[in-house]
């Protein structure tokens, strides 16, 4: 019996060996094909965000109350030595049901090594205004403001399709003279681009410049100037300057942004000018759990009081979690060009991102 249990221990002993000698083997064979993945690749990040939209409003002649899914992207980031690189596409439900579509939304890489000059090629967001380039989830709201649409390349007034405010282009860009903490105080930027929108080429051979500089005086706070200059095939010329001011810190966030445009867009009866504004405050009710917001949001089409539309939006967000959110947001509206200009409008909109 006691020979029996001895060679039952040195069996057991051994399949143990065994079993070890293997899981060594095995965690180093992983370690080592670790090893051989390059470094940009390890380098590369996916991530995503949908946000599905509920919005209704009683305008006369155009009541409409409807679900829409506002948004769906997947992106890819990753890093090679210097280069920062990004590659974004969206899918869309288009006009409705089968008339889906996918397309890119972002292609570019940037050369970072330098903080004060960095340059980025490919197609990206174009180098005017604060809220441009701001992600549609923190921006806060259930859309840019409309001068932002109009006049940065969402749904351009010069009847270029809906782009995002991007266009394909090189930049210049950097962040330049710190003070005694080490903090940046001035940020400048400069690009060249076809002036078209996103996935398209220049049709008529003219590039439009934009640039923009502003000074960090107080942490949180931004003040800055933008300049606009191009024109577009088959409309004419593109001149514009934004005036802009914000201050973001601790969950609290102030912006306002004034644009001029000069020249003229797609419907050529609304003569050569345009402008409008936004300000809007969003401050925490709950740190991290709910924010309350309030915002002034003016478009006039052709520059005139009789064809302006205002907004006086209030609402609230609320934070499931860092990544799933809720937006609540109600609107009374002052379209002056309409026959009965005061109506409501609501938006109810559920944001999530991975």
């Amino acid at each position: 019996m006691q020979k029996k249990s001895i060679a039952l221990l040195t069996a057991l002993l051994m399949t143990c060996s065994t079993m070890a000698l293997a899981e060594e083997t095995s965690v180093q064979e992983t370690t080592e094909k670790a090893a051989d993945v390059p470094a940009w690749v390890k380098n590369i990040k996916l991530s995503g965000y949908g946000m599905v939209q509920y919005q209704a409003e009683d305008k006369e002649g155009g009541e409409h109350n409807e679900f829409n899914l506002r948004l769906m992207r997947l992106i890819l980031d990753g890093k090679s030595g210097d280069f920062a690189w990004r590659v974004q596409g969206q899918g869309s439900l288009g006009t409705g049901p089968g008339s889906a579509t996918a397309y890119l939304v972002d292609l570019f890489a940037e050369w970072q090594k330098y903080e004060a000059f960095r340059v980025k090629a490919g197609q990206f967001k174009r180098a005017f205004t604060f809220e441009n380039p701001a992600h549609p989830i923190t921006q806060g709201w259930y859309s840019y403001a409309q001068v932002i649409n109009a006049l940065t390349g969402f749904g351009d007034r010069t009847g270029e399709a809906s782009s995002g405010g991007r266009d394909i282009g090189v930049q210049v860009q950097g962040d330049i003279i710190k003070n005694a903490a080490g903090r940046n105080l001035l940020h400048y930027q400069v690009g060249v681009y076809n002036g078209e929108g996103i996935n398209a080429k220049d049709k008529d051979n003219r590039k439009d410049i934009i640039g923009g500089i502003w000074v960090m005086p107080i942490d949180g706070v931004r003040i800055g100037a933008f300049g606009w200059t191009g024109s577009r095939a088959g409309v004419g010329e593109k001149n514009r300057y934004a005036l802009s001011a914000e201050y973001d810190k601790n969950e609290y966030t102030f912006r306002a942004e004034y644009i001029h445009n000069q020249g003229y867009g797609a419907d050529a009866s609304l003569g050569d000018k345009a402008d409008g504004w936004y300000a809007f405050g969003i401050v925490p009710v709950i740190k991290s759990k709910l924010h309350a917001k309030a915002r002034y949001n003016t478009y006039r089409k052709d520059k005139t009081w009789g064809n302006s539309k205002t907004m006086y939006e209030v609402g609230l967000n609320y934070f499931f979690t860092k990544n799933v959110q809720l937006n609540f947001e109600y609107a009374r509206v002052n379209e002056r060009s309409l026959a009965k200009p005061d109506y409501n409008f609501v938006d109810l909109q559920l944001d999530f991102r991975f």
